[in-house]
């Protein structure tokens, strides 16, 4: 269970934020929609007006009838007691369908500014926090949003009304309408005093709510390696315990709202049967007619329910907040990854410099420390070295996936930091080692980056990739559905369709991340072939487990805890007898060799 009580705790880039801030950011979201409610505002004014003088008009209406009875008398009440009841049902019918659209108006935009947070997060803001707890904020968390909106609204009609009950019952009645203003203050502290309570109730709720959905998502994810290895009985186990979590709190904060309007309806029935006595003292004794006394206690009524919903809107209100707490946190996040500047990029001519950089995922674990080394345009440069040395951190960083602690970072002798991000990355192509495809064909997914791209190029590019070959095994050639993250080709397939796709986009530096280190040799071939086209007359970086794809680079670059200790050609650096001379004589000869079995056997 330790593990689920860490999901409760605040993420990093959480924050509290006043009432007052929320309140005003709210208000910013709303001020687009000032025509619709302007028109929800007359609405409210109408309904309040209407519902207002209904009991009004009742009581003059008995005051009238006992001195005249005719039936005219009582067709003329009852038809304007009609007219009064159809006025408020439109009224309202309207205030309910404006506000309606500008509720979702309000929704949309906010669900579209976290998304937008998002995907414009760098990628070490998803290595820190769990992808199902970011989706519930953009998801749930922003529909429980509107309901603040929803209430916001009602609040506005309820005060409205209370304010014009409150005028008229002091025309009627002053004393007895004090004494009811001084009953109110209990009403609306009591509800007050629940307002931190519940504050801190939906907070864990809505935390509770997130581990689960990303418990549920990460399972989906890896259901294939859960059956891999037989533990669907502990995934279900884990998830028992994940939600019977989410029931108790989701228990606890259903109680603490249910609890609040017995208790406001208790001392709201207290002040009604002290009003009944005294009122109908003053009746008796014949300070109040029969029509006011009834108009009394019908406004009596009326005024103890705004009344109750205003209290008890600062309870229910927390749920909203806290949900527009934790959607403003998403958006509000602080980027690691910070530009000096946003310049636009016409043509790059790859050349890489990397001086004094200083660079770590956590503190007090550093990957570079004041790292320095060159890449002329067009060179392909290999890395090579054991697991964390570096190798795969230096292509993040040219990326500008991450943000370097000290030193620069220069392109083209151009700080990477002044450059606008979505134009420098049109000039940048990376094949990892795990492909992700999305959902649709193989040419939907080799056009990604080139939206717009002929049906003519992608194919062009898609024969480039191993003169074609792999595309005879594909049932609909580049018509073929990949199916969901490619579950419908092979592990080599799917990589032939990510080269292919930064074939078309024709970057000028190339990042080849171990991109054949999960495919058989003939796939290998094919991605070779791909290669020596790709990596010629642009700068490219190989990370490669893979001898058949470091020997022919034009200088291997050979690193160990983030410090270059070799560096050469593939026969300069074998004759060294160094570093690398161990690793092809314990790896890459025995892989070699075993490539060369495979190959034979197939």
């Amino acid at each position: 269970m330790g593990f689920i009580m860490d999901g409760l705790d605040a993420e990093d880039y959480d924050r509290q934020y006043s009432d007052r801030v929320l309140v005003r950011r709210i208000l910013g979201y709303f001020r687009p929609q000032l025509p619709r409610m302007l028109a929800v505002a007359v609405a409210i004014i109408l309904t309040s007006a209407v519902n207002t003088g209904l009991p009004i008009f009742i009581s003059d209406g008995l005051d009238r009838l006992q001195t005249d009875t005719t039936t005219n008398t009582l067709l003329s009440i009852m038809a304007v007691i009609v007219v009064l009841g159809v006025l408020g049902w439109v009224f309202n019918a309207v205030r309910q369908w404006v506000s309606a659209a500008a509720v979702g108006n309000v929704t949309l935009k906010l669900r579209e500014d976290a998304f937008n947070s998002v995907v414009r997060r760098d990628l070490s803001f998803y290595d820190t926090f769990p992808s199902g707890k970011i989706v519930s904020r953009v998801t749930s968390d922003t529909q429980a949003f509107s309901s603040v909106v929803q209430l916001s609204t009602e609040l506005m009609s309820q005060i409205l009304l209370v304010v014009l009950l409150i005028g008229y019952l002091f025309s009627v009645n002053v004393q007895l309408t004090l004494m009811t203003l001084g009953i109110a203050p209990f009403v609306v502290l009591t509800a007050l005093q629940f307002r931190r309570i519940a504050r801190d109730t939906v907070t864990q709720s809505r935390r509770v709510n997130a581990v689960v959905s990303s418990h549920i998502q990460e399972t989906v994810s890896g259901i294939r390696i859960a059956k891999t290895f037989r533990q669907e009985k502990a995934i279900y186990d884990e998830f028992m315990d994940v939600n019977s979590q989410s029931y108790s709190i989701n228990l606890r904060t259903g109680y603490t709202f249910s609890s609040i309007f017995p208790i406001l309806n208790v001392i709201a029935g207290i002040g009604t049967a002290i009003l009944v006595y005294f009122g109908g003292g003053s009746a008796q004794i014949g300070v109040l007619t029969a029509g006011e006394w009834y108009l009394f206690i019908q406004g009596l009524a009326m005024f103890w329910f705004p009344l109750t919903s205003i209290a008890s809107f600062w309870s229910q209100f927390q749920l909203g907040l806290a949900a527009g707490e934790r959607v403003f946190a998403l958006i509000d996040a602080e980027p690691k990854v910070v530009q000096t500047d946003h310049r636009s990029l016409e043509k790059v001519r790859g050349e890489i410099t990397f001086r004094n950089v200083d660079f770590h995922y956590k503190d007090g674990e550093p990957v570079l420390q004041d790292f320095s080394l060159t890449i002329p345009a067009g060179q392909t440069l290999a890395l090579v070295g054991h697991t964390g040395a570096g190798k795969s951190s230096l292509g993040k960083l040219i990326a500008r996936f991450y943000e370097f602690q000290g030193g620069d970072l220069l392109i083209d002798g151009q700080d990477i930091r002044t450059f606008d991000l979505t134009s420098y990355r049109n000039h940048l192509g990376i094949v990892t080692q795990s492909p992700f495809l999305f959902d649709g064909t193989v040419m939907e997914n080799i056009r990604y980056g080139s939206p717009d791209a002929s049906e003519t190029d992608v194919e062009r590019v898609a024969w480039m990739v191993g003169q074609g070959d792999w595309l005879a095994a594909l049932p609909n050639g580049l018509q073929t559905e990949v199916g969901e993250r490619g579950t419908n080709l092979s592990m080599g397939q799917r990589q032939l369709v990510t080269l292919a796709r930064v074939l078309l986009q024709n970057p000028s530096i190339f990042i080849l991340d171990e991109a054949t280190a999960s495919v058989d040799p003939l796939t290998e071939t094919l991605i070779q072939e791909g290669l020596d086209v790709v990596l010629e007359n642009r700068t490219s970086i190989v990370i490669a487990h893979r001898l058949s794809t470091i020997k022919h680079a034009d200088r291997i670059i050979v690193l160990q805890q983030g410090q270059i200790i070799e560096e050469g050609t593939h026969e300069s650096l074998l004759a060294q007898g160094g570093h690398y001379a161990e690793l092809y004589n314990t790896y890459f000869r025995h892989q070699s060799l075993e490539y060369i079995e495979q190959a034979v056997a197939s």
